[in-house]
């Protein structure tokens, strides 16, 4: 009768080391990366969604993560300033700020300030298909900045000037 088989040390001590640190052949990195394949089937070179995308995409995906849009779009807005109301209008006049969807514009003379009220819905409507993101909802307009003549030696009693500048 032939002797059963008995472990010895060093085929115990394999079989607990192959217990505790896993099968060898299942850690190189060819049997992880054999291992992942098995999993999802569409990752291959160039498969499905792996398409290389273009720096304007990735830019733009960016931007958007990360809340750039908004200051991206009036900034925008600011530079296309001629092309949104014209070159004659935007030599006078320029974009301020936007403060709560008001866009501020300041204009060289009271009269490029009157021309650009009398176009405001017009304005507003090109901004709006133009810079959607931008947020502008209103156009606050303003003449140019006059000099005050409350103190000093040229003080005028009453009303003083009226819109005589520019």
């Amino acid at each position: 009768m032939p002797k059963p088989w008995k472990p010895t040390e060093p085929s115990r001590a394999y079989r607990h080391l192959r217990a505790v640190f896993g099968d060898p052949s299942k850690r190189g990195v060819d049997a992880r990366r054999r291992r992942m394949s098995a999993l999802d089937p569409d990752s291959v070179p160039y498969g499905r969604g792996r398409e290389p995308k273009g720096l304007g995409d990735v830019v733009g995906s960016l931007a958007q993560e990360l809340g750039w849009t908004e200051p991206l779009a009036r900034s925008e807005l600011f530079v296309d300033w001629p092309a949104v109301v014209g070159d004659e209008l935007a030599k006078h006049s320029r974009p301020m700020t936007i403060d709560d969807g008001a866009l501020v514009i300041r204009c060289d003379s009271t009269a490029w300030a009157t021309q650009l009220r009398l176009m405001r819905s017009t304005v507003t409507t090109t901004i709006a298909e133009r810079h959607p993101e931008a947020g502008v909802e209103s156009i606050r307009v303003s003449g140019p900045d006059a000099p005050t003549w409350k103190r000093g030696p040229r003080t005028v009693q009453g009303r003083g000037p009226r819109d005589t500048y520019g």
